[in-house]
């Protein structure tokens, strides 16, 4: 199939990249796409070499797939032009999430529902992933009433400017000289920020609003009571979520390691004693959620309290991308020129 990257000189388009050459190492009928400004630069996968183009409404004729990694008013543009061409659109960008006519997949969780798509599917936040990863095995248990998730998460979920900005920052605050923020809002060096995205009239920041309204939809669950704190914290890669559920029945923490050691996907990491935990630095750069500190919420009879964390441009972006495409390939959901 002939596969498109928009946005391939991004970080979660470089990351697409990869896992394509790592998953299919022979495969090279790619078209990479960019803006204006990266058009002609050259890059190499899986031993051919490719010059970037820029995208524009004629880019998807001869596509079966398109993974649009990019701002999203370019999603808004070029997503129903991708569609509209034959192409299976999978959406990096909140464009889409909310639309009732989009599905919101997490293939382990709910990949039965590329089975209704109309050319666009959109993949989660990346901090939505790995929550909905470790809920919905759990929902087996006994049914989940509240979700309270307070996440820590690294500058690579703001782009490259913002990873610059991190080392820049460190380096100049360390000998002295002033913070000067710019793709944060904040000074981001020795500091966390309690503020992703802009925030509602709810008190609530858009970041917070689209994991609560994002879990509902991925696990068919409106009637879940979500809050969450979105902050921004001084590391590279990797999010990290303290993960607080309340279910109807009480949740022994022993069953909780049990069902979590059997979801695709999820890797349990939990002995406390010995100082294993999920930590960013151990996550960095792996396909799992790692999921560790499993224990009774001392403040109720029927809750749980965990940490959680994952890559957040692997399995939180690129991977989870990757993985929708073979799911709809899978079962058929892929309508375009190669059928």
């Amino acid at each position: 199939m002939k596969l498109a990257i928009v946005g391939a000189t991004g970080a979660v388009g470089q990351e697409t990249l990869r896992l394509i050459e790592e998953r299919y190492p022979q495969h090279d009928n790619l078209k990479l796409l960019a803006s204006k400004r990266s058009a002609g630069r050259k890059m190499d996968v899986n031993g051919k070499t490719f010059a970037v183009e820029e995208t524009t409404d004629d880019s998807f004729s001869d596509v079966d797939i398109a993974f649009i990694s990019a701002r999203t008013e370019d999603s808004r543009r070029f997503g129903p032009v991708a569609a509209q061409a034959g192409a299976l659109v999978i959406d990096d960008s909140s464009a889409f999430r909310m639309d009732p006519a989009v599905p919101l997949v997490v293939p382990e969780v709910n990949g039965e529902d590329l089975d209704w798509h109309n050319g666009i599917v959109s993949i989660p936040n990346c901090s939505t992933t790995p929550l909905v990863m470790v809920v919905h095995p759990l929902r087996q248990a006994s049914p989940i009433r509240r979700i309270v998730a307070d996440t820590y998460q690294s500058v690579s979920g703001a782009g490259g400017a913002a990873m610059n900005e991190l080392r820049d920052q460190t380096r100049t605050v360390m000998h002295g000289g002033p913070a000067e923020p710019d793709a944060q809002p904040q000074q981001i060096a020795f500091n966390v920020i309690p503020q992703i995205d802009s925030f509602t009239e709810s008190g609530y920041t858009r970041e917070e609003q689209k994991m609560i309204d994002e879990s509902r939809k991925i696990l068919h669950a409106p009637e879940i009571a979500v809050s969450a704190t979105c902050v921004r914290v001084p590391v590279f890669v990797s999010h990290c979520i303290a993960t607080h559920l309340e279910f109807e029945e009480a949740v022994s923490p022993g069953e909780a390691r049990e069902l979590l050691s059997e979801m695709p996907g999820v890797k349990v990491l939990d002995d406390p004693g010995s100082s294993v935990y999920p930590m960013p630095v151990d996550a960095a750069g792996s396909n799992d959620v790692f999921v560790g500190r499993i224990r009774k919420d001392a403040s109720h009879s029927n809750g749980l309290a965990m940490w959680v964390v994952t890559d957040n441009l692997v399995k939180g972006a690129a991977l989870n991308a990757l993985q929708i495409a073979e799911n709809a390939v899978f079962r058929g959901a892929v309508h375009g020129k190669s059928k």
